[in-house]
């Protein structure tokens, strides 16, 4: 072995060889991730962007067609932002004639947030293109690869999670 190479194990328990400096051998699994998240990312913006959308957009639609929300926090927590960018985005929203806000009649200080029929339009609109992005994501790939790749990912977040 040289002085530049180095034992490493693998996860396998077999060692490998690997140059301790230069490109690693292959090319390491959170930046694949991260590199192949940005491509789809894009991908599925400019998709729903075609539909007349956006990712905010379309988890906020999708989120209020699923489940009635009792207050905007709640809302904003099932999208995974924060309030104030949820405020924002309903504003354009409203703005655009796509929501309706209200006070809750059970809570004053609830908002209430359902959709106009412009609003159940774009949702469709909006769900067709998801769809079609999804189909094409799936080509090619068998029901029992993808169930793999979803252990995959789950695993990977474990192994980051906190704790």
């Amino acid at each position: 072995m040289t002085s530049s190479a180095k034992r490493t194990p693998s996860a396998e328990g077999n060692s490998t060889i690997r140059a301790r400096s230069g490109p690693p051998a292959a090319e390491p699994v959170g930046r694949a991730i991260a590199s192949s998240a940005k491509i789809l990312s894009r991908a599925f913006e400019r998709e729903l962007a075609e539909a007349g959308g956006s990712q905010p957009v379309w988890l906020i639609l999708l989120a209020l067609k699923q489940q009635d929300w009792r207050t905007q926090q709640d809302l904003a927590a099932a999208v995974g932002i924060e309030g104030p960018t949820l405020t924002h985005h309903l504003d354009g929203l409203d703005r655009a004639g796509l929501i309706e806000r209200a006070r809750d009649p059970g809570d004053r200080r609830a908002v209430r947030v359902e959709l106009t029929d412009a609003g159940e339009k774009l949702f469709k609109r909006l769900a067709k293109a998801a769809i079609g992005f999804d189909q094409r994501l799936r080509a090619g790939l068998s029901d029992e690869e993808l169930d793999e790749f979803r252990r995959v990912l789950a695993r990977l977040r474990d192994n980051v999670a906190p704790g």
